[in-house]
């Protein structure tokens, strides 16, 4: 198939090359020229501005967006909306909020373009081993677009599906990486208190090793926590400060919504704002309420 990729950062330019190994015809956009020059270096084709992509494409043209969540998705669907025609598909493959998905496809509908959500996971692996894509949207539009992601995933009919309608990609993905905060942190806390059982010098990475084959809690992410513990067992240089992406936040919000319990997931979103405050006021004043009302000591700084 022939499509335009708009977003040609680390997760754009490896999806669109592996099209491209896939006989693809991928013509993409970005504000970077040299992101643009390394595609046309890969076999693709390129175009320096949204108006020369549309043109570039024939109809019904297709256009895989892979942008930052939030105003820049929203302000590229609007630009798209202004320059495509009836029957023209737009893809976000990004980590939209499934809220603002859901906005997207209703301003799609009325101009006659047809919205497809894909939730994309695969980070920086996904050009050799494929990408996990959940897509929400028309069940007719989605079957056209299928050669393209039987491409990018791991398999023709492996990692990939239409789990429901517009909307429902992002949102399955959403959750899907709040899974992934809660899995980390409880790898973390655990090689953690393995760490602090100084007496048995344990060895963090064979461990790790040990666990990878035959055990229950072997996956992925260990797979990687125990290549990261043997390239630097101490974690040296590595500050202790944990950012989040938005996703583990949606997913809180989206369960108190649902009023569906769900204290791992929250309490791994809570240990990572925890960890972003080195002078923590709370601390002090915990401290400090103990001291008032028992004499406990205090420790100075």
């Amino acid at each position: 198939m022939q499509l335009g990729m708009i977003g040609l950062g680390k997760m754009g330019a490896n999806m669109a090359q592996r099209l491209l190994n896939g006989g693809h015809q991928v013509t993409g956009f970005d504000p970077n020229a040299e992101a643009r020059k390394q595609l046309e270096g890969k076999g693709g084709g390129s175009a320096a501005s949204l108006d020369a992509l549309v043109q570039a494409l024939p109809a019904p043209r297709v256009l895989w967006l892979m942008v930052p969540s939030g105003k820049i998705t929203d302000d590229t669907v609007t630009a798209l909306l202004a320059l495509l025609d009836k029957g023209d598909t737009i893809i976000d493959g990004g980590n939209s909020n499934y809220k603002d998905s859901l906005g997207h496809a209703a301003r799609c509908e009325d101009k006659g373009v047809n919205y497809v959500d894909c939730g994309t996971s695969g980070g920086v692996w996904g050009l050799a081993e494929g990408y996990s894509m959940m897509v929400g949207g028309d069940e007719k539009v989605v079957d056209t677009l299928r050669p393209i992601f039987e491409t990018l995933a791991p398999g023709k009919d492996q990692g990939w599906g239409r789990v429901g309608p517009a909307g429902s990609g992002h949102f399955t993905k959403m959750v899907h990486n709040g899974i992934e905060y809660g899995l980390m942190q409880a790898y973390a806390e655990g090689f953690s208190i393995l760490k602090h059982k100084q007496e048995f010098g344990l060895d963090l990475a064979q461990v790790a090793e040990i666990w990878r084959y035959g055990s229950v809690v072997r996956s992925w992410l260990l797979d990687l926590a125990a290549d990261a513990l043997k390239k630097n067992p101490q974690m040296d240089g590595v500050a202790p400060y944990v950012v989040d992406s938005g996703e583990g936040r949606w997913t809180v919000d989206a369960a108190m919504e649902l009023s569906v319990s769900a204290p791992v997931i929250t309490l791994s979103l809570m240990e990572r704002y925890r960890s972003r405050d080195d002078d923590s006021f709370a601390d002090k004043l915990l401290s400090s309420l103990r001291n008032e009302f028992g004499g406990h000591a205090i420790k100075k700084e």
